[in-house]
Order: C-alpha cells, then structure tokens, then sequence
C-alpha cells in the first residue's frame, strides 16, 4: 500500500507549483480586493485538490474569512491557516534559487497552508482518513491580530479534538512551537496644557515630562525571569520646540507568557494615573491575543506529534516562541492546540523571507501523520 510520504514524495512538484500560485497571488492584509482575489485562488486549489467548496465568512472591510471540511467521522481536527501577508502589492517578487523559494508569505504562512491541504490529499488518495475529518480555518486578517476573524475563528474551531497550526517551523530548524507568548497592544495619549516656552512657561503643563515619567514606569514593568516583555515603540508629542506641549502619546508593546502575567500587566498599565497636577491621561488597548500556554492538552497533543514523527523517522522537537498567532485563541479555548507544523525556512517579515523546498514533502507527510493518528 502507498504511504502518505511516499505519495507526497511523487507528487513533490506539483506542491511547488501550487505553492507558487498562492504566493504569486498577492494579499497584503489592508488590500481587501488582494486578499479577495487570494482568496479565490486557494478556493480553486482546495476544490481541485480536495474537492470541496469554501464556506465563506463574508467581511465589509477584511477579506472573506475561509473554511473547508473534508471528510466525515468522529475525529476532529482543525488545521489553522491565515492568507494574508504584510507584504504590498509587489514589494518582493518571487524567485527560486539555491534549494530555496523566496516570495511574499511564502514562508508566512501560504508554504504551509499549502502543504497542509497536500497531507489532507495524500490520506484522501491512499484511503487513510476514514474516520477523520478535517476542517481548514483560514482567516484573511491575522496580520493585523485577527480583529474581525477572532470569533469566527473559536466558533469554527468548537469542539474539534485538536488543532494543528500550518504556521512556518521555529527558524532555520524543524522545531514545531509547542508555546506562545500571549500579546497586547496599548496606547497611552497624555494631554497637558499648552503655553509659551519663554515667556509664560510657568502657565503650561508639559505633557512631554509626563511622558517621560511613564516610559521609565513602563520599562521597569519588565520582568525577563517570567518571559514578560514591556516595549515602548512609539514616543510622540508636542509639535513645536517654542511650545510647552500639550498632547503626547505612547504606543507599548507587551508580551506575556501566561494569563497571571497578562492580568498583571493589564492592571499595571490600566491603573497610571498623572504624575504632574493638571495632566489627563487616557490609556485604550489590551490584549490581542491570550498567551499559548504549555497545557496538559497541548502537551499531550505535542507527544502524539512526537509519535508520529518517529514513525516517519524524524525527531520533532518543541520550542516555546515569543510571536503570536491564532493558534492562541483556540489554546486558551481549552482545545489541545500545536503550532510550527508549516514550512521550514527563515526570514519571516523580512526581504529574504524563504522556504526550503527539499523539506516539503516530509513536512507534509508529518502533518500527515499526525491527523492519521488518534487523539492523544
């Protein structure tokens, strides 16, 4: 009988070249049409490769949101999946040199989405999912932190046995994340009282020194032995050198590796309150995404993965990642969650964004594998 891999192996190209559809089919998150028309194209992929339709989640502003369910029986697993990017419209091209595909998303996430739905081809053709069925998510706005499709994606995603996230391999290894750092996002705007520097400086209330007072507190929030992370990465105020200033903003970046932390955090930041008589301060934001935590589900589920591997004869190992994806959301549900099961390669966000085309059959066959297997 032909093996998942074995067919995976066989039909290594035509993975490629569906790989380079998909990319070549532009989707930066704010481009609606883009992501539209993306969308389309992994619609006719799917059909043609799974024989199934989309069930589309419609958005007036975001792309449509995408799910497929492939099969029919008592096991449950949900494969994650976003197609958007934060690349514009030909920003980087596509290119395949050195063993390598270089191109917009390749890597986050559409190599792996890809893949993914080959593995789910591979067990339909060798007559292996019997008794499985699959259910892809594929949001259209995860870039962004996934504002309209978070709720869709945990409707989605209720009551599946487990979730397998197609997000790209810790870099340049074949470690899948077995946590996450949850996310938060908050703005902080100070507003003081204006007046002239020199002549009545005495009469104005400088919302740059309260600023400044706030941007010490909240580096000092961080707390590296418990994996927590507080980054002021906007700093603005005022608008002329002569002018005591009257408005000033902070834009703080927080990472958490637990909800004990987050709800620290959350109090911490929500509770400043002036440090100099006649500022106002209004503080908005919160967290985006819940942290990915080692549960006992997702633990259990990461073993089940290890299994799987062995008997591919490869040795999976887990690494805890500071980035977020959607994976948190349905992590935080309870459900047994695993990221890092997409493509291997490096450079995400970045020019040199890649994947390792030599591995994408064996990454596809452990995906495979694993929706094979039974629930841990």
């Amino acid at each position: 009988m032909q093996t998942a891999h074995d067919y995976l192996q066989h039909h290594a190209a035509a993975i490629l070249g569906d790989i380079k559809r998909l990319v070549q089919a532009q989707s930066p998150s704010l481009n609606k049409a883009a992501v539209d028309r993306c969308g389309a194209v992994l619609q006719g992929i799917v059909a043609e490769r799974l024989g199934v339709d989309a069930q589309v989640c419609r958005q007036e502003q975001a792309g449509d949101h995408l799910a497929f369910s492939v099969g029919e029986g008592p096991a449950v697993t949900c494969i994650l999946g976003h197609f958007d990017t934060v690349w514009e419209i030909d920003e980087l091209e596509m290119a395949e040199r050195g063993g390598k595909l270089f191109g917009p998303g390749v890597l986050d996430m559409k190599g792996g989405l890809i893949q993914a739905v080959w593995a789910v081809r591979a067990l339909q053709q060798c007559g292996q999912l019997q008794g499985h069925r699959v259910i892809f998510i594929c949001p259209s706005d995860e870039e962004l932190g996934s504002p309209s499709s978070r709720r869709w994606i945990e409707e989605q995603a209720a009551g599946a046995g487990r979730v397998l996230v197609a997000e790209p391999a810790v870099a340049l290894t074949n470690e899948a994340k077995i946590a996450r750092k949850g996310v938060g996002r908050y703005d902080i705007r100070i507003t003081g009282r204006a007046a002239h520097a020199g002549n009545n400086p005495e009469e104005g209330v400088s919302a740059i020194q309260e600023m400044a007072h706030h941007i010490l507190y909240l580096h000092g929030l961080n707390a590296p032995e418990a994996g927590t992370t507080v980054n002021v990465g906007v700093a603005r105020g005022g608008g002329k050198i002569n002018v005591v200033a009257d408005r000033a903003c902070l834009g703080v970046d927080l990472r958490v590796a637990n909800m004990a932390e987050a709800a620290r955090l959350e109090a911490a930041i929500n509770g400043i309150t002036p440090r100099v008589p006649g500022i106002e301060i209004l503080v908005t934001g919160g967290m985006s995404r819940p942290p990915m935590e080692q549960t006992p589900q997702n633990e259990a589920l990461f073993r089940q993965a290890q299994r799987a591997a062995g008997r591919l004869g490869i040795e999976l190992a887990g690494r805890a990642v500071g980035g977020g994806s959607d994976g948190n959301f349905t992590s935080a549900l309870g459900i047994a969650t695993l990221d890092g099961l997409g493509a291997t390669g490096a450079g995400i966000h970045a020019r040199h964004e890649h994947i390792i085309i030599a591995d994408i059959p064996q990454r596809a066959a452990l995906l495979a594998e694993i929706i094979r297997g039974d629930i841990a």
